[in-house]
């Protein structure tokens, strides 16, 4: 059962719990999608607002022939092909605040774990826009090769040979940030 489905259609029938569970359940994910393609965390979530402003608004008709998460994931990705057209402008926003930590052993786990994450953005910044997006959507946010051919607007078979050179291309970036593979 596709959750964020019956969400949408609780909130075309008037209940507006429906969209705000979508948010929920979604927007992070979406976010990131969104900053493989712009490499811009502030674009990224600039973006994803309008996306979820485009279904409140214009409510766009959910056919079920995809999942509605793949569904969601496309029109954010046409929103961010828009706003490349218009060459919209986007400021850096900061991220990444850590609270809540009280453990002198989870203070260290927590910023290795935070520095092995920054070499792999840093890694995936240097990738080709179209190996970023792959990665992200396959690896990060479990799409299928099917679902993320579909969100690409490519073929199954294209994005098997843009993963396969996505992962070589990230290996060899980590290598030359010498990236440790032991700590992982």
């Amino acid at each position: 059962m596709d959750n964020g489905a019956d969400c949408y259609r609780k909130f075309l029938n008037g209940d507006d719990n429906g969209i705000v569970e979508i948010i929920r359940d979604y927007k992070d994910g979406l976010i990131l999608y969104l900053n493989s393609i712009t490499g811009n965390m502030g674009a990224a979530e600039e973006l994803m607002e309008y996306t979820f402003f485009k279904l409140v608004t214009k409510k766009p008709k959910f056919n079920g022939k995809s999942l509605f998460k793949t569904w969601l994931y496309a029109i954010g990705r046409n929103a961010a092909t828009d706003s490349f057209r218009k060459r919209t402008k986007y400021a850096d926003q900061p991220i990444d605040d850590l609270d809540g930590i009280k453990d002198e052993e989870d203070i260290e786990r927590n910023y290795l774990i935070e520095e092995q994450k920054q070499h792999l953005y840093n890694a995936m910044e240097k990738l080709n826009p179209d190996y970023r997006q792959a990665l992200c959507l396959t690896f990060f946010e479990n799409f299928s090769n099917e679902e993320t051919a579909q969100i690409m607007k490519k073929t199954r078979r294209q994005i098997e040979n843009i993963l396969y050179r996505a992962k070589q291309s990230l290996k060899s970036e980590l290598e030359k940030e010498g990236f440790e593979y032991e700590r992982l």
